[in-house]
């Protein structure tokens, strides 16, 4: 059975991507990593794609004079590579709805709380602020809108007595690497069913 061609979208470390290519690394895993692209040079998560023996890509969105034609860049690279499913890995830009529209369906993210609570950025200062008992990680469809695709899996971590911005994101950093790859290898089976938030699938 073929294994599904996942693109992963970066701008940084790669530690979410470092999960997802341990998770393809196991031969009945059904998804692969066929193509990783960084819109900033030099980041830790291409060492990563590299030592994997995975392609990479540099597509630096300073080199376009709009989000258009970054995006166009990003979106011919994805297709030049016969890419399936594209996964959002800390990719800081924001991405144009002509994108988005031409991977509906097949573009996911993982975000750093329990939405739809606490979009955008800067989610752990939101949610220690709010003092929550608990706070996590969601993976879900993206949409044009910010953080509101349909939800596929979450994760919730306790949110301790003593937390600051850092222990709470390291707690739920743990929690994006389980349910990364498990969000994947469901939708790759095809056992995803995406829910809204009142009928959330939690892990």
């Amino acid at each position: 059975m073929a294994r599904l061609k996942v693109g992963v979208l970066i701008s940084g470390r790669g530690s979410n991507l470092q999960a997802l290519l341990d998770a393809c690394a196991a031969p009945d895993f059904p998804a692969e990593i066929a193509l990783v692209i960084s819109n900033i040079p030099e980041v830790y998560g291409l060492e990563r794609a590299a030592k994997a023996g995975v392609p990479t890509a540099v597509i630096r969105h300073k080199d376009y004079a709009s989000r258009a034609e970054f995006d166009g860049a990003v979106d011919a690279r994805l297709r030049a590579a016969g890419i399936e499913l594209v996964c959002l890995a800390g990719f800081m830009r924001l991405l144009s709805s002509g994108f988005v529209e031409g991977w509906q369906g097949r573009m996911i993210n993982i975000h750093p709380s329990l939405l739809p609570n606490f979009k955008g950025l800067h989610t752990h200062a939101q949610a220690l602020a709010a003092g929550v008992k608990l706070h996590g990680c969601t993976v879900h469809h993206v949409t044009a809108a910010l953080d509101d695709g349909p939800i596929i899996l979450q994760a919730a971590v306790p949110v301790l007595p003593g937390d600051d911005e850092d222990s709470l994101a390291a707690r739920v950093l743990v929690a994006e690497h389980r349910i990364y790859p498990l969000a994947l290898r469901l939708l790759a089976g095809g056992q995803a069913v995406a829910c809204d938030p009142a009928g959330m699938l939690i892990a």
